[in-house]
This record gives C-alpha cells, structure tokens and sequence, in this order.
C-alpha cells in the first residue's frame, strides 16, 4: 500500500489510487489512520462525478409514467416505485429537495433544482453578462485595495 500511495500528495488521491488497486474500503482507511465513511465518501463522490450523465427528465418517460398510489409507512416513509426513480435516474443516497406547493407536496431531484435555480438567475442577468467573470474581477479589485491600503 505504501508503494502505490508513494508520492502522492492528498489523502483523497491515495484513496483513489488504493481503491483502483482493488483494496477494500476499510483496509484503506486503516492504512490512512481515516475514517471509513471518510473514504466512503470521497469514492462515491467520485464515482457520481464518473458516472454516464443521467437522461434529461424533459425527454424521458418521467412525464409518461402514470400516477402512482403510495402509502405513508412508518415513521413517515414513503418508497418511490423503481420506475418513478429509474426514470428519474435516482439512486440510493440521492437528495432530493421536498416542499409544499398549493397543498401539493413536491419532490425535486438536486439537478431539476438547480435548474430552477439558473432559470431564477437568468431572469436578472443582462445578455452577455457573464456572473463569474463579474466575481473574478471584483475579487482582483478588492486583492488590489488591499495591497494599496495595507
């Protein structure tokens, strides 16, 4: 393990390259004096950053699907049928973003967020205007006003 994890700089990258030698999650964090969940999360984190990009909900069956009847379970659960999250391109562990609406409660995966999110955004920003050139530039001004006023 020292051998493979010899040279290389973080934590993470170690555990990347400790995992694609075929080491077990808890063995790495171990070696690493980390721990488990520590490595757990970098790998998964990592292997969503991997992943095929889920289909667009817009040109997917999600708007096909018929509704579905659910039964509030214990301690207030409710299962997503497997048709609902495949088309969703939904996975153990994956947030989703709850609120009530005119009554309704809505579930909205991060991205379909975020989405809404942009198009909020988008409604104030002038065309052409890029918001992340605008924040660099502001961040070197405010670098240099430093410098200049000690």
């Amino acid at each position: 393990m020292a051998e493979l994890t010899e040279g290389l700089s973080s934590k993470s990258d170690k555990m990347r390259a400790l995992a694609r030698a075929g080491y077990k999650r808890a063995d790495i964090a171990g070696f690493l004096g980390v721990r488990y969940q520590f490595v757990r999360n970098v790998l998964l984190r990592d292997e969503a950053r991997n992943a095929e990009p889920t289909r667009d909900v817009k040109t997917s069956s999600a708007e096909e699907l018929a509704p579905a009847k659910l039964r509030l379970g214990p301690d207030g659960r409710v299962v997503i049928p497997a048709a609902f999250r495949e088309a969703l391109g939904l996975g153990e562990g994956d947030i989703l973003i709850a609120s009530i609406v005119d009554g309704e409660l809505r579930l909205l995966t991060v991205a379909a967020a975020m989405r809404r999110a942009q198009a909020i955004v988008r409604r104030f920003v002038p065309a052409g205007v890029s918001l992340a050139d605008e924040l660099i530039e502001d961040r070197r001004r405010e670098v240099e006003r430093e410098r200049r006023d000690g």
